[in-house]
Order: C-alpha cells, then structure tokens, then sequence
C-alpha cells in the first residue's frame, strides 16, 4: 500500500514537473544578446513544438515574439526614413532611429501596413502565451544585455542595445554596467502582464486602423519621414526655425479629424482594453500568491528584491490598483460615465457608445467638448473623490504606477 502511495506521489510530481520544464536560458539567449531574435524565435518554436507542455519555453518563445514585433516596428521606422531632427514633441521623438540615407518613400498604404503587421505579431506573441497555465513557471532574462536590429542590416552593434533605446526613449539613459547587471526573473504574474500589454498595444492599433488616414498622411506624414509620398507636398525648412516647427505641430493637430472607416475595428479597440483589465487581475493574482523573492518585475507588498532598485509596493497600492480595475472597467461597459468637463446639464459621457456609436474622430472638437455631445447621457459616473484616493496612495504618481502595472 505505501509503495502503490510513493509511486502515486511521484507519478503526480513527475506530471507537473513535465508541465514547466527549466528551459536553459544559456541555449537561446547569447542569440538575444546578439540581435539575433529571428533564430531565437525559431529555436524556441522548435522547443514548444516538441513539448507544448513546455511552460518555460512557451513563456520564452511569446517573449521573444513580443519584442520583435517591437524589433519590426523599429526596423520600419527606419526603413522609411524618420526624420531624427523631429519638429513636435510627441512622446515617439525619443526613438534613437538613426538618420537613413536612402529611406523607402513611405505611402499611407505602408504606414497601415507596419501598423497591421506590429499588431499581428503581438496578437501572434499573445496566442503563444495564453496555453500557460503553471504557477511555477519562471524565465530569468539579462534583457540589459540584448541588442535589437535597428536598421535591418543584419548586425546589431553596441549602439543598439535594447536597454539604451529603451533609456533613451523613456528620456532616462541607463549606464553600460548597470544595464548589464539588469536581470528580471520573471515568473507568473508576468505572463499575464505580458498579455495584458499585447491588448493594450493592440487596441491602439485597432483604434489606428478602424480610422481613414489618408488626408492625415496627405498633410502631414512629410514632417515625420522627410521622403513620404503625400498629395500636398511642402519645402521643409533645412535649419532651426521655431515657427516652422510650431506650424507644423499645429497642422499636425488640426488635421486629427479622421472619418471612421472600419465599425468592426473600433469594437474590437473596445474589446481588447476589457482584456487588458481582465489580465491585469490575473497577473496581480498571481503576484499576491507569491511567497519567493526573486528579482521581482512587479513584487507584492512583502517582496523587496525588485528589479527596479528601491521600489517597492504596499499593500494599499495593491487595493487600491484593484478599485481602479473594477472602475476602469464600468466605465468601458458603459456602467459609470466620465464627468463632462463643459459644466451644462446632468449628462455625463458613456465611454462605450463611442466605440460602438464611432463617428469622425476630431481631436480639437473632442477637446472643445462638442464632439463628446453625442455620448452625452444621465447615469451614474465615476467619482473625482475616488480617483483623488487613489492618487494620494500612489503619491500622486497613479499614471506612472499604471504604466508599470498595466
């Protein structure tokens, strides 16, 4: 009896065990400090495909997929020429794309397509990475030391490492020695926070395409790739002059008005930002069952060792990020309204009807507040008092913590 027991016990642990293997991060991440990512990916396909079970080398290969599709986007921007002397101050100036000599003139067409193509290898990265179910699953990665090919020429030098154009773009350049020592352990949770950022990154791109940006690009794609192909062509200034760049960000803003051209997509903008609510839960379920302390992505409040020196997280942060969870979703389905910031009647916006009531997105009338006329309705909305009480938890830092945690 106690033999049939042992071999019982074993047999069980011996089908968990089968269930996350230790990939050996050695077999495929020198590829990654190389920029090698296309072989990496197809090593570690190879990997899942012998064993689907494979937890580790399943949570290996989404990873690798996710950062390519980023890897393209970047190859892209480059390909066509982005002008690295840019004329606004959109967050994406940061982006160290250096200058191409003889940049592909972009149409509109290929714009939509690099945007397209990024969001079918995140929903790729997000399929590979939703069979895993394991709580023990674990992916240690010196993403510090890994380069991504910039310019598409096969080689990525010391000049294109993913931390310095990561530094570079969040306005923070990290030191060479301290991106080497960066080692995040990644664990659970951050499977579903990995997802989560599929879907939000998706439901921008969705949101893009659901869009006719033709007379945008017409007008305006010329100020960002010097070389696109656009139906109104204007002399840019070779020099430093403020009023052309304030002209141009000007134009840029006043030719926001983009005529809906895809319902589907706008539904489907909608449907992946309820996603991103839903993986968000997952992973912080999964953050709060941990009892390691092991070069922590996101830690729970009774994790120090985090990957990001001296940052810590308290357990009200946590109840707190939960309410925003609970809230941010009511508003998406339509259940709370956000608070109309032209003071007129009782109605308030329901945020859902424009996704599935879309008409011409103008971003000056959204501003001016007539465009949000036709969402306007009575109902209960979210309360300012609640979002003041989550952002003295935070230290008043909330939209920070939300890019973190996702």
């Amino acid at each position: 009896m106690k033999l049939r027991v042992l071999l019982g016990v074993l047999a069980v642990m011996a089908l968990v065990a089968s269930s996350v293997k230790a990939i050996e991060v050695s077999s495929f991440e020198p590829l990654l400090v190389a920029g090698k990512w296309a072989e990496a990916e197809k090593q570690l396909a190879g990997a899942v495909a012998a064993d689907p079970k494979d937890d580790n080398a399943r949570f290996a290969l989404g990873t690798v997929q996710a950062l390519r599709a980023f890897e393209g986007l970047v190859q892209g921007f480059y390909r066509y020429g982005l002008d690295p002397e840019w004329r606004t101050s959109l967050p994406m100036i940061r982006l160290p794309i250096p200058e191409n000599p003889q940049p592909t003139p972009l149409t509109n067409a290929d714009f939509r397509k690099l945007v397209s193509d990024f969001a079918a290898q995140l929903a790729e990265a997000e399929a590979t990475l939703a069979p895993i179910k394991s709580a023990d699953v674990k992916l240690p990665l010196a993403i510090g030391t890994y380069r991504i090919d910039v310019n598409g020429d096969g080689t990525a030098d010391e000049s294109e490492s993913f931390w310095g154009i990561f530094g570079q773009t969040m306005g923070a350049p990290i030191g060479e020695e301290e991106a080497q020592g960066f080692v995040i352990a990644f664990d659970a949770g951050d499977v579903h926070w990995l997802r989560g950022y599929c879907h939000l990154l998706q439901a921008f791109c969705e949101f893009f395409l659901a869009h006719d940006t033709q007379n945008l690009h017409d007008r305006t794609a010329q100020f960002f790739f010097p070389t696109a192909q656009v139906k109104y062509p204007v002399v840019l200034a070779k020099g430093d002059d403020w009023w052309d760049s304030i002209a141009d960000a000007i134009a840029f803003i006043h030719m926001i008005q983009l005529p809906v051209s895809d319902v589907e997509r706008m539904k489907a903008s909608h449907a992946h930002l309820l996603e991103v609510i839903a993986q968000s839960r997952l992973s912080w379920a999964a953050i709060k069952a941990e009892t390691d302390d092991d070069r922590e992505w996101i830690p729970n409040s009774n994790q120090q060792n985090c990957a990001i020196p001296g940052v810590t997280v308290s357990r009200e942060m946590i109840g707190e990020w939960q309410a925003v969870l609970d809230e941010g979703e009511a508003i998406l389905q339509g259940e709370k309204l956000i608070p109309y910031w032209r003071p007129g009647d009782n109605r308030d916006l329901n945020l859902k009807r424009v996704f599935f009531e879309p008409q011409t997105f103008d971003l000056v009338l959204w501003i001016q507040g007539s465009a949000a006329v036709p969402y306007l309705e009575e109902g209960p909305s979210t309360s300012p008092v609640m979002w003041n009480r989550v952002q003295r938890v935070f230290g008043g830092q909330l939209g920070m913590f939300a890019v973190w945690f996702n």
